[in-house]
């Protein structure tokens, strides 16, 4: 009889780190990199700011509901609401561009490992702030 600890292994915690921060660097570097107006970098940073926030809201208050944790419809519908429209507003951007297919791409599937990594990673923190150790074996031999 051996203790568990409940929580996220360090290779997924690694993976989930390296999908965050490589998505957003990823991400920036092809704005920074872009022949693009300034204003025009600015909504495709301000959408994933949005995104992140709105990706990460959104997994905690499904989380918090499925642990029984109070959370309002109202929180929850607003983080829903702004998860799709950070998402849609990436699309309309995205369509309406004048860039190559190859780059549209590149913006998306850089997008969506960010969104991807930020809610792997708060899943993990939260996980691992909340282990628990299975000691069910000292209190059956204490009886």
């Amino acid at each position: 009889m051996e203790a568990r600890i409940t929580g996220t292994s360090t290779a997924f915690n690694i993976v989930s780190w390296i999908a965050l921060i490589g998505g957003i660097v990823v991400y920036l570097l092809g704005l920074w990199n872009a022949q693009m107006q300034l204003n025009e970098k600015g909504y495709y940073f301000s959408i994933l700011i949005l995104g992140l926030f709105a990706a990460v809201s959104l997994q905690k208050t499904v989380r918090d509901r499925l642990e029984s944790i109070p959370t309002t419809n109202m929180y929850h519908a607003m983080c829903l609401v702004a998860f799709v429209i950070s998402v849609a507003l990436l699309v309309i951007g995205l369509w309406n561009a004048t860039l190559l297919l190859s780059e549209k791409g590149f913006y998306g599937l850089a997008y969506f490992l960010s969104l991807f990594g930020a809610v792997a990673v708060q899943k993990n923190v939260r996980d691992n702030d909340n282990k628990v150790e299975d000691i069910s074996y000292i209190n059956e031999a204490s009886e």
